[in-house]
Protein backbone atom coordinates (compact mmCIF):
# COMPACT_ATOMS: atom_id res chain seq x y z
CA UNK A 1 0.00 0.00 0.00
CA UNK A 2 1.06 3.20 -0.65
CA UNK A 3 2.30 5.98 2.34
CA UNK A 4 -1.11 7.44 1.80
CA UNK A 5 -3.45 4.53 2.43
CA UNK A 6 -1.23 3.09 5.32
CA UNK A 7 -1.65 6.56 7.26
CA UNK A 8 -5.13 6.37 6.90
CA UNK A 9 -4.87 2.92 8.10
CA UNK A 10 -3.46 4.50 11.19
CA UNK A 11 -5.55 7.34 11.72
CA UNK A 12 -8.74 4.69 11.27
CA UNK A 13 -7.38 2.31 13.96
CA UNK A 14 -6.78 5.53 15.87
CA UNK A 15 -10.07 7.21 16.05
CA UNK A 16 -11.40 3.24 16.48
CA UNK A 17 -9.50 2.96 19.73
CA UNK A 18 -10.76 6.27 20.61
CA UNK A 19 -13.90 6.44 20.05
CA UNK A 20 -14.33 2.73 21.63
CA UNK A 21 -12.59 3.81 25.03
CA UNK A 22 -15.11 6.68 25.39
CA UNK A 23 -18.05 5.08 24.58
CA UNK A 24 -17.20 2.15 27.30
CA UNK A 25 -16.73 5.39 30.14
CA UNK A 26 -19.77 6.75 28.39
CA UNK A 27 -22.37 3.81 27.13
CA UNK A 28 -21.57 1.40 30.44
CA UNK A 29 -23.50 3.16 33.35
CA UNK A 30 -25.91 4.66 30.31
CA UNK A 31 -26.62 0.47 29.91
CA UNK A 32 -26.51 -0.35 33.79
CA UNK A 33 -29.14 2.31 34.10
CA UNK A 34 -31.18 1.41 31.38
CA UNK A 35 -30.83 -2.18 32.72
CA UNK A 36 -32.02 -1.49 35.81
CA UNK A 37 -34.62 1.69 36.09
CA UNK A 38 -38.35 2.04 36.03
CA UNK A 39 -38.17 5.43 35.01
CA UNK A 40 -40.74 6.53 32.75
CA UNK A 41 -38.39 8.71 30.38
CA UNK A 42 -36.40 4.91 30.07
CA UNK A 43 -38.07 4.42 26.65
CA UNK A 44 -37.43 7.76 24.96
CA UNK A 45 -33.95 7.55 26.19
CA UNK A 46 -33.39 4.06 24.92
CA UNK A 47 -35.00 5.53 21.56
CA UNK A 48 -32.42 8.07 21.30
CA UNK A 49 -29.31 5.82 21.65
CA UNK A 50 -31.19 3.36 19.19
CA UNK A 51 -31.93 6.60 16.54
CA UNK A 52 -28.44 6.03 14.49
CA UNK A 53 -29.67 2.52 14.11
CA UNK A 54 -32.78 3.47 11.64
CA UNK A 55 -31.35 6.83 10.55
CA UNK A 56 -29.37 7.67 7.32
CA UNK A 57 -25.92 8.41 8.33
CA UNK A 58 -26.07 11.22 5.96
CA UNK A 59 -28.90 12.71 7.93
CA UNK A 60 -27.00 12.34 11.16
CA UNK A 61 -23.71 13.78 10.12
CA UNK A 62 -26.10 16.65 8.76
CA UNK A 63 -27.13 17.25 11.78
CA UNK A 64 -24.28 16.95 13.83
CA UNK A 65 -22.32 19.68 11.05
CA UNK A 66 -25.03 22.45 12.14
CA UNK A 67 -24.42 21.45 15.60
CA UNK A 68 -20.80 22.01 15.71
CA UNK A 69 -20.53 24.66 12.67
CA UNK A 70 -19.90 28.51 13.78
CA UNK A 71 -24.36 29.08 14.27
CA UNK A 72 -24.65 25.65 16.15
CA UNK A 73 -24.98 25.30 20.13
CA UNK A 74 -22.50 22.95 20.37
CA UNK A 75 -20.02 25.25 17.53
CA UNK A 76 -20.73 28.09 19.69
CA UNK A 77 -19.66 26.42 23.43
CA UNK A 78 -16.87 25.18 22.10
CA UNK A 79 -15.89 28.88 20.21
CA UNK A 80 -16.31 30.26 23.68
CA UNK A 81 -14.36 27.91 25.58
CA UNK A 82 -11.54 28.35 23.11
CA UNK A 83 -11.41 24.69 21.25
CA UNK A 84 -11.99 26.54 18.18
CA UNK A 85 -14.50 24.59 15.88
CA UNK A 86 -15.01 20.49 15.28
CA UNK A 87 -16.13 20.13 12.12
CA UNK A 88 -13.11 18.89 9.72
CA UNK A 89 -10.88 17.68 12.60
CA UNK A 90 -10.26 14.74 14.56
CA UNK A 91 -11.83 15.85 17.40
CA UNK A 92 -15.36 16.28 15.20
CA UNK A 93 -14.76 12.89 14.49
CA UNK A 94 -14.74 11.26 17.40
CA UNK A 95 -17.61 12.89 18.56
CA UNK A 96 -19.65 12.12 15.31
CA UNK A 97 -18.21 8.09 15.71
CA UNK A 98 -19.33 8.44 19.41
CA UNK A 99 -23.06 9.39 18.98
CA UNK A 100 -22.98 7.44 15.75
CA UNK A 101 -21.47 4.24 17.36
CA UNK A 102 -23.89 4.15 21.11
CA UNK A 103 -25.92 1.88 20.23
CA UNK A 104 -23.82 -0.71 19.27
CA UNK A 105 -22.02 -0.66 22.48
CA UNK A 106 -24.86 0.61 25.28
CA UNK A 107 -26.99 -2.04 23.62
CA UNK A 108 -25.20 -5.39 24.51
CA UNK A 109 -24.39 -4.03 27.73
CA UNK A 110 -28.10 -3.19 28.58
CA UNK A 111 -28.92 -7.07 27.23
CA UNK A 112 -26.14 -8.41 29.64
CA UNK A 113 -26.87 -6.60 32.68
CA UNK A 114 -30.20 -7.40 32.41
CA UNK A 115 -28.97 -11.12 32.04
CA UNK A 116 -27.58 -11.00 35.22
CA UNK A 117 -29.38 -12.53 38.22
CA UNK A 118 -31.71 -10.34 40.79
CA UNK A 119 -30.26 -12.63 43.27
CA UNK A 120 -27.06 -12.53 43.12
CA UNK A 121 -27.34 -8.38 43.62
CA UNK A 122 -29.23 -9.06 46.22
CA UNK A 123 -27.37 -11.19 48.18
CA UNK A 124 -24.58 -8.89 47.91
CA UNK A 125 -26.93 -6.63 49.19
CA UNK A 126 -26.98 -8.70 51.96
CA UNK A 127 -23.54 -8.30 52.56
CA UNK A 128 -23.24 -5.13 52.97
CA UNK A 129 -22.21 -4.12 49.58
CA UNK A 130 -23.10 -0.36 48.82
CA UNK A 131 -25.06 0.34 44.92
CA UNK A 132 -20.96 0.58 43.66
CA UNK A 133 -19.90 -1.69 44.89
CA UNK A 134 -22.84 -4.24 43.72
CA UNK A 135 -22.07 -2.63 40.11
CA UNK A 136 -18.32 -3.13 40.07
CA UNK A 137 -17.62 -6.43 42.14
CA UNK A 138 -20.82 -8.03 40.98
CA UNK A 139 -22.22 -6.46 37.71
CA UNK A 140 -19.46 -5.63 35.92
CA UNK A 141 -17.34 -9.02 35.96
CA UNK A 142 -21.02 -11.08 35.35
CA UNK A 143 -21.37 -8.87 32.15
CA UNK A 144 -17.94 -9.62 30.77
CA UNK A 145 -19.42 -11.30 27.35
CA UNK A 146 -21.66 -8.32 27.09
CA UNK A 147 -18.46 -6.23 27.72
CA UNK A 148 -16.66 -7.69 24.72
CA UNK A 149 -19.36 -7.67 22.51
CA UNK A 150 -19.97 -3.77 23.29
CA UNK A 151 -15.99 -3.24 22.70
CA UNK A 152 -15.34 -5.12 19.54
CA UNK A 153 -18.55 -4.15 17.91
CA UNK A 154 -18.49 -0.45 18.92
CA UNK A 155 -14.27 -0.77 17.44
CA UNK A 156 -15.92 -1.96 14.19
CA UNK A 157 -18.32 -0.28 13.52
CA UNK A 158 -16.29 2.80 13.95
CA UNK A 159 -13.68 1.64 11.52
CA UNK A 160 -16.52 0.68 8.65
CA UNK A 161 -18.45 4.19 9.05
CA UNK A 162 -18.68 5.87 6.12
CA UNK A 163 -21.67 8.81 5.87
CA UNK A 164 -21.13 10.55 9.39
CA UNK A 165 -16.85 10.80 9.14
CA UNK A 166 -17.04 11.93 5.59
CA UNK A 167 -19.59 14.82 6.31
CA UNK A 168 -18.23 15.80 9.70
CA UNK A 169 -14.53 15.10 8.44
CA UNK A 170 -14.34 15.89 5.10
CA UNK A 171 -10.85 14.24 3.18
CA UNK A 172 -8.02 15.81 4.65
CA UNK A 173 -4.91 14.05 4.36
CA UNK A 174 -3.39 13.21 7.45
CA UNK A 175 -6.30 14.74 9.39
CA UNK A 176 -10.07 13.63 8.54
CA UNK A 177 -9.26 10.75 5.61
CA UNK A 178 -10.05 8.04 7.06
CA UNK A 179 -9.82 4.10 5.08
CA UNK A 180 -13.51 4.56 4.18
CA UNK A 181 -13.01 7.70 2.59
CA UNK A 182 -9.98 6.69 1.03
CA UNK A 183 -11.49 3.69 -0.74
CA UNK A 184 -14.70 6.30 -1.77
CA UNK A 185 -11.71 8.23 -3.73
CA UNK A 186 -10.33 5.07 -5.62
CA UNK A 187 -13.63 4.45 -6.35
CA UNK A 188 -14.57 8.04 -7.85
CA UNK A 189 -10.84 8.08 -9.29
CA UNK A 190 -11.47 4.98 -11.07
CA UNK A 191 -8.64 3.30 -9.06
CA UNK A 192 -10.01 0.19 -8.86
CA UNK A 193 -6.84 -2.05 -7.92
CA UNK A 194 -6.01 0.00 -5.06
CA UNK A 195 -10.08 0.16 -4.09
CA UNK A 196 -9.77 -3.55 -4.39
CA UNK A 197 -7.20 -3.75 -1.93
CA UNK A 198 -8.35 -1.24 0.77
CA UNK A 199 -12.01 -3.59 -0.30
CA UNK A 200 -10.27 -6.81 0.82
CA UNK A 201 -8.80 -5.75 3.83
CA UNK A 202 -11.51 -4.58 5.26
CA UNK A 203 -13.35 -7.75 4.66
CA UNK A 204 -10.64 -9.57 5.67
CA UNK A 205 -10.72 -7.13 8.83
CA UNK A 206 -14.69 -7.94 9.68
CA UNK A 207 -14.48 -11.90 9.05
CA UNK A 208 -11.58 -11.72 11.59
CA UNK A 209 -13.42 -9.33 14.06
CA UNK A 210 -16.54 -11.20 13.79
CA UNK A 211 -14.76 -14.95 14.34
CA UNK A 212 -13.02 -12.93 17.18
CA UNK A 213 -15.81 -12.11 18.81
CA UNK A 214 -17.99 -15.13 18.81
CA UNK A 215 -14.97 -17.07 19.75
CA UNK A 216 -14.44 -14.55 22.93
CA UNK A 217 -18.28 -15.01 24.06
CA UNK A 218 -18.29 -18.89 23.80
CA UNK A 219 -15.27 -18.82 26.29
CA UNK A 220 -16.25 -15.92 28.61
CA UNK A 221 -20.27 -17.71 28.26
CA UNK A 222 -18.77 -20.68 29.47
CA UNK A 223 -16.60 -19.18 32.25
CA UNK A 224 -19.53 -17.47 33.64
CA UNK A 225 -22.00 -20.68 33.61
CA UNK A 226 -19.06 -22.47 35.71
CA UNK A 227 -19.23 -19.27 37.99
CA UNK A 228 -22.79 -19.37 38.37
Amino acid sequence: MSAAEWTAVALTARLAATTTTLLLLLGTPLAWWLARTHSRAKPLLAAVVALPLVLPPSVAGFYLLLLMGPQGAVGALTQALGLGRLPFTFGGLVVGSVLVSLPFVVQPLQQAFEAIPERLLEAAATLRAGPLDRYFTVALPLARPGLVTAAVLGFAHTVGEFGVVLMIGGNIPGRTRVVSVALYDHVEAFEFAQAQRLAAGMVVFALVVLVALYGANRAAGHALREAR
